[in-house]
């Protein structure tokens, strides 16, 4: 027997690989950055701050993470790349010590509706193999528990290969068993369809009968109807026949030739059923969404009862429960569940399952079921949700980028959410992160602040180095660090009540609430507790009720403020008047885009595998527009002069004097009201930040007619500062005689509110209830809740008198 012996291969002198300990970043000038130069503490959590849109995603998605992502997908084979997404290299003159990034943004989960939690975490694929080894009766592979996979059934002759090139030919059947309920298609939700708000059937096709938005006689599907030969398109629909009716509704896809080009008919259910009922509703565009909700009623699948899963799936159980039952548990309780299970066979994939479920205990999602679709979850519990798999890695060394982590937390959650990024850092990770709320930044080994505000004012680093530093710096952020808002000395006496009864959306446990009119009403409650569900369950869908919810908005480079808020419709009208032209011409997506770049206003060259080049275009350099349509003026600008204005500027120029149009104006006010007053109006959405994108959607929707405005956390991505102007906007829009509803966990607004409906006590079953209403003032004097103790803590000081409505 030999024994290895070792020597000590430590010494006193540093060694060279120990010398890299610094992320550099020099020159960088991705969208506003103005050519900074920064360097960030390698295995350290280093925040970075500033207003929203001073630069602070440009520096660390927009440069260092995407340079990471960039470089590493240069390692692969040229082959592989041409399968991957080209990335250009960010402006920036050096970037050292890049370590392998892994993003974990606010983007919403996708929006498919077959997707939910389970199936977005791997957490349905491991009970579906536990089931197929466990389960009794036994009924087939993993594959039979699945929602997504339907049953197949095939017959035929195959050919059986006897040797010596002799070959028989035998009948076979085939039969593949998957866990789709047949009746539903695995959605869990049967559809009906209102006929009447599809068509009007005392019209003909020809004379527009179909009322379905974009299915209109002028185009392709007016030459399909026409031309199809099933029905007469000039016969009213109230008279075809029974198989006409059928045809024009129902008949499956069928090919046709018309005008010698081969086409497919489909009928018009199916046609939706495809090409929009396979879309989550609130993921589709506002007037087709409106359609949807006016024309189809979405009821339980009978069949299935809501569970998705075919007959044999729902009748294989273990301990008395069947996968649906084991989903819809929260997933707290099926953790315990699972420990339950002693099967030594299976241990490893239960040993995995328990991490797994563990994982969302302690990231706060513990009150989730597997079965909630991953369409409904927040900005904040979907970025949670990709969190769970780094939970636990055995990586280290490896750069974690973090979009404003805190969102959709109470202040009570955030104390864990700090203790995650803290365990990952002390692994030995760099952990990056962008956020506003100072209990995060308090955390902070390194700080870097960006500004001094936003957009062309922003994009430099005014501050750099340890927290008690930001708060000594003056800067804007190191001022408004330590801000504590406090509690009204009086509030608004409500002009009526908005009844709630019986509610039991989700966890809610048959709640009744009346919610004051006429005031500024705040909904807070840790996450979880019920709020989302209250509001979208019981408010939202009543008249005269605007919601904006946290939904991004969507819009490629060739969309900008002011074609999203439809502030160009008027200007073009305007443009068109004074010149006396057509006002498609001063549309870049029109008639007046440049014709070498099609009105992008870049050039992009394809080098295969190699990043494609962007390069601004000679002929309008940059403008958009053909030099002719340059030429029209009015008020003296030219429609690219308009684009390139700031919204502050324009809003004084269409606000008086010959330029004046009242439409474009009211627009400007709303938006420079929310606090986006430096933003060009010809700024691409792409280039915007979380902050600015939920602002612009807030004043798109303020538009909007109706007397209650529900705001689903109206502070997401706005800074310490910026809160303030979103206060004044609030008080504005109750002052004008509107009821506001606020979800929010921002302290500085439950302090402002007239009313605060609080939500609990806990999470998911653990809440559910209603714990306390009434004024911000008694709520911080009794401290009888979670909520009451956090902000009796924020302002810090003794409270006002209060009325009670």
């Amino acid at each position: 027997m030999s024994m290895a012996t070792r020597t000590d291969t430590r010494s006193s002198a540093p060694h060279i690989a120990d010398s890299h300990d610094l992320i550099r970043v020099h020159g960088a000038r991705v969208n506003n950055l103005k050519d900074i130069s920064v360097e960030i503490p390698k295995r350290r959590l280093t925040v970075f701050t500033g207003v929203s849109g001073s630069g602070k995603s440009s520096l660390v998605f927009g440069t260092i993470a995407a340079e990471s992502q960039r470089m590493i997908n240069e390692t692969y084979s040229a082959f592989v790349q041409g399968f991957m997404p080209t990335l250009a290299r960010p402006e920036v003159d050096v970037l050292e010590g890049l370590t392998t990034a892994i993003i974990v943004d606010q983007e919403r989960m996708g929006s498919n509706p077959r997707s939910t939690v389970g199936t977005a975490t791997d957490a349905n694929a491991m009970l579906r193999i536990l089931f197929s080894r466990l389960g009794q009766p036994h009924i087939g592979s993993p594959n039979a528990y699945s929602f997504n996979v339907p049953s197949v059934k095939a017959s035929g002759a195959i050919t059986v290969e006897r040797g010596a090139g002799k070959t028989k030919t035998e009948r076979a059947t085939f039969t593949r068993l998957g866990g789709m309920c047949p009746r539903c298609e695995g959605m869990g939700a049967d559809t009906d369809f209102d006929l009447s708000a599809l068509y009007d059937d005392g019209l003909s096709l020809n004379e527009g009968a179909l009322t379905i938005p974009g299915y209109s006689m002028d185009g392709w599907y007016g030459r399909i109807y026409r031309g199809c030969g099933f029905f007469d398109p000039d016969k009213p629909i109230r008279k075809y026949t029974k198989k006409e009716l059928h045809d024009l509704l129902y008949k499956e896809p069928t090919k046709i030739k018309v005008e010698g080009i081969n086409l497919t008919y489909e009928g018009l259910i199916p046609k939706i059923q495809k090409s929009m009922l396979s879309k989550d509703v609130d993921a589709l565009q506002p007037h087709i969404r409106a359609f949807v909700e006016r024309a189809v009623t979405f009821s339980t699948c009978p069949e299935c009862d809501g569970t998705r899963l075919g007959k044999e799936a729902r009748s294989s159980k273990i301990k008395g429960k069947n996968i649906a039952d084991v989903c819809s548990m929260q997933i707290s309780d099926l953790a315990v569940w699972v420990r339950s299970l002693d099967e030594p066979s299976v241990a490893p994939l239960l040993t995995g399952l328990q991490h797994l479920l563990d994982s969302f205990a302690e990231i706060g999602l513990g009150y989730l079921s597997l079965d909630r679709p991953a369409g409904t979850l927040s900005g904040g519990e979907a970025q949670r949700t990709k969190m769970i798999r780094h939970l636990g890695s055995s990586l280290t060394d490896v750069t974690y980028v973090f979009d404003e982590p805190t969102i959709g937390l109470h202040p009570h959650d955030i104390a864990r959410m700090n203790d995650l990024l803290l365990q990952l850092r002390d692994k030995g990770n760099t952990v990056l992160v962008v956020e506003h709320k100072p209990e995060a930044i308090a955390i902070a080994d390194h700080v870097v602040d960006l500004g001094p505000r936003a957009g062309t004012e922003g994009g430099e680093v005014v501050f750099e180095g340890t927290v008690e530093g930001l708060r000594a710096s003056g800067t804007l952020t190191g001022r408004h660090l330590d801000d504590r808002a406090s509690v009204k000395p009086s509030v608004r006496t409500p002009s009526g009540v908005l009844e709630v009864r019986g509610a039991g959306t989700h966890n809610l446990q048959d709640v009744d609430v009346d919610i004051p009119l006429g005031v500024l009403v705040v909904l807070t409650g840790v996450a979880g507790s019920g709020k989302s569900s209250l509001i979208d369950g019981s408010v939202s869908g009543r008249d005269g009720v605007v919601s904006v919810d946290q939904g991004a908005i969507k819009g490629s480079r060739r969309s900008n403020p002011a074609t999203y808020t439809g502030l160009l419709d008027p200007i073009r009208k305007a443009f068109a008047k004074t010149n006396g032209v057509k006002p498609a011409l001063f549309s870049a997506n029109s008639e007046g885009a440049c014709p070498a770049c099609n009105g992008a206003g870049v050039i992009y060259t394809d080098l295969g595998v190699m990043a494609t080049v962007e390069s601004t275009c000679e002929d309008c350099e940059g403008r958009r527009f053909q030099a002719e349509v340059l030429e029209y003026t009015f008020g003296g600008r030219s429609i690219a002069d308009v684009l390139a204005m700031p919204v502050a500027e324009a809003e004084e120029f269409f606000g008086a004097g010959e330029a004046r149009i009242p439409a474009a104006h009211k627009i400007l006010q709303r938006l420079a009201d929310v606090g986006l007053g430096y933003l060009t109006l010809g700024q691409p959405l792409t280039t915007l930040s979380g902050g600015e994108r939920q602002r612009l959607k807030l004043a798109t929707r303020m538009a909007e007619k109706g007397g209650v405005y529900v705001l689903d956390e109206p502070t997401t991505g706005l800074h310490l500062a910026d809160v303030e102007q979103l206060l004044g906007l609030l008080d504005r829009l109750v002052d004008s005689g509107k009821s506001v509803i606020v979800i929010e966990h921002h302290q500085a607004v439950m302090a402002h509110a007239d009313w605060i409906i609080d939500l609990g006590p806990g999470a998911g079953h653990d809440g559910g209830r209603i714990v306390f209403e009434g004024t911000p003032a008694d709520l911080v004097t009794t401290r009888s809740t979670l909520t009451g103790e956090h902000l009796a803590a924020y302002v810090g000081a003794r409270p006002g008198p209060s009325r009670t409505p």
